[in-house]
């Protein structure tokens, strides 16, 4: 068998007013997840616990994401999940700072990309 990608979906998520990049992130995921509808396990019978689903979030903080309240978002196989520094983070200017602090938008970009074994000669992708 060999692992071949069989989707990859990208998405957006923010938090408004809470500057938490995991609930951005979490949304991300779900927004990937929501141009999606992975059919082929059940038109061609695979197990849909078997793929490794690999999820790359963009946030300009990385090290602020919790990885295991991202990968909970999705719903089969074995996850896993890299964050990297990307997505936006949208200072509000017109707002006075709380504790020297400016509030923001923060803005969570994610890539999810499914992988399965597929059994050699059973199906042919190009």
């Amino acid at each position: 068998m060999s692992m071949k990608r069989i989707i990859l979906e990208c998405g957006t998520g923010n938090d408004l007013y809470g500057r938490d990049y995991t609930k951005a992130a979490c949304r991300a995921v779900q927004d990937a997840l929501h141009h999606s509808s992975l059919s082929l396990f059940t038109t061609l019978e695979l197990d849909r616990d078997a793929m490794r689903v690999e999820v790359t979030i963009g946030v300009q903080d990385p090290d602020a994401i919790d990885a295991q309240r991202v990968a909970a978002e999705i719903p089969f196989g074995e996850v896993v999940v890299t964050a990297r520094r990307g997505g936006l983070d949208v200072p509000d200017t017109t707002r006075v700072p709380v504790d020297g602090v400016t509030e923001r938008t923060v803005i969570a970009t994610a890539a999810v990309a499914a992988y399965v074994d597929l059994p050699e000669g059973r199906f042919s992708l190009g």
